[in-house]
């Protein structure tokens, strides 16, 4: 099937349901806190619950690079198969936990596990499509994640009306099916080095190798800096909106959740969506068309944080929240694409495990200093703070990007 031009595109579909439930088992947590700290008192205390959050995304984080390099040189359906297989076990498993170590625990076995799929299933799909299908096929599965946010807002749902042990079971037993599934459908396209047509890179190079050259490529460096200061805001939006929703529209956290979520969601999938159609037209045309199309999606995000930040009635924040998910989806339709301008594609899963640590890493730093930032009363200032630091990269990659072809493979065969 992998030989069938129809295939890159079955290829997006599978992986979309794989997106969809990396994000939602993930996301689910951050809006059952209520119901699940009747049962661990420890989640009472925002503290503690940052802490819970946090561990998620510097596990997931640390092992983001590592999990680019294995990408890079192996298999990527096993490697798929088996993260998802993982972390859906895990998410089964954290409805049996009785104590907050227990859930420290398999909320950092997640992180290990989930960090494998988005270098391995990005890179892959980047494989399968040219510059004119790039971003629209990134675009696309990125979607899969924003489903997964937005239905992860009903994990306050579906543990309000049942409880929450039964939400983790019903959304970890999908995953292990869905994994099966896989193993019939899914397939790698195997990638050459520029010397041969016949010989695979997949184990013929040192790891080191390709990140040596990552790190003495200038653009990188720019991208990496980039991708890391919106995934402050990003992340803050994923961990913490439900919460100042709540607070800001003095509402339960079980319609808070599913409206922020839910929010977000749908203004993304229309982001990348968006963004994926420009910026493939664009990029054909000139060469600065992907920057460009990121940097408008991004541009949207500042005032948008502001007026999250301050607003203080439904139709402001919810507002405020549709205009940032549309920015940020156009964005994040094109930061694989980009890269693929910059960075040839035997190494562009280690690139992404690179982008993927540091975002997460700044995810992790606002995720625990939000949660320390709501128990002193000050959340909503703290998020629009963030709008002044994504000005200064949005500036950064418009001065300084600028690329010479459209897929970098092209360059140096």
């Amino acid at each position: 099937m992998k030989h069938s031009r129809y295939y890159p595109w079955i290829l997006v579909a599978l992986l979309w349901v794989v997106a969809l439930l990396n994000y939602l088992d993930r996301q689910m947590l951050s809006t059952m806190r209520p119901s699940m700290q009747v049962d661990i008192l420890e989640l009472q205390y925002a503290t503690n619950f940052g802490r819970l959050m946090a561990i998620f995304l510097w596990i997931y984080g640390f092992m983001s690079p590592v999990s680019g390099i294995i990408s890079d040189k192996f298999n990527r359906k096993w490697i798929i198969v088996g993260s998802l297989f993982v972390w859906s076990l895990v998410t089964y498993s954290m409805g049996y936990a009785t104590t907050f170590n227990q859930l420290y625990i398999l909320r950092g076995l997640m992180g290990v596990s989930e960090a494998l799929y988005i270098p391995a299933g990005l890179s892959l799909i980047a494989d399968f499509h040219t510059s004119k299908t790039r971003s629209l096929a990134i675009g696309i599965h990125m979607t899969g994640l924003y489903m997964g946010q937005a239905l992860g807002g009903f994990g306050a749902t579906v543990a309000h009306q049942f409880s929450w042990q039964q939400a983790f079971h019903v959304f970890g037993l999908v995953g292990i099916v869905y994994s099966a599934v896989l193993v019939f459908f899914l397939q790698d396209k195997k990638i050459l080095t520029e010397k041969t047509d016949t010989e695979p890179v997949n184990g013929k190079e040192s790891i080191f190798k390709g990140l040596s050259i990552l790190f003495t490529n200038i653009s990188f460096w720019i991208i990496l800096f980039y991708f890391t200061v919106p995934s402050l805001p990003g992340w803050a939006t994923k961990n913490w909106l439900p919460t100042l929703f709540a607070e800001n529209l003095n509402i339960d956290m079980s319609a808070a959740g599913p409206i922020s979520t839910i929010t977000i969601a749908v203004s993304s999938f229309l982001g990348v969506i968006f963004g994926g159609i420009l910026s493939d037209r664009w990029v054909q045309i000139n060469l600065k068309g992907r920057v460009y199309t990121s940097a408008i999606g991004i541009g949207l995000t500042i005032p948008s944080l502001l007026l999250i930040g301050f607003g203080g009635s439904l139709i402001h924040i919810v507002s405020a929240a549709f205009c940032f998910g549309f920015g940020y989806g156009m964005a994040d339709a094109n930061n694989m694409p980009i890269l693929c301008q910059f960075v040839a594609s035997k190494y562009r899963a280690t690139a992404y495990g690179i982008m993927n640590m540091t975002g997460v890493f700044a995810g992790a730093f606002i995720t625990d200093f939000l949660g320390k930032s709501t128990d002193a009363g000050n959340l909503g200032k703290d998020f629009a703070m963030l709008a002044g630091i994504v000005l200064i990269a949005l500036v950064i990659q418009l001065v300084f990007l600028k690329p010479i072809s459209n897929d970098f493979e092209t360059k140096i065969k």
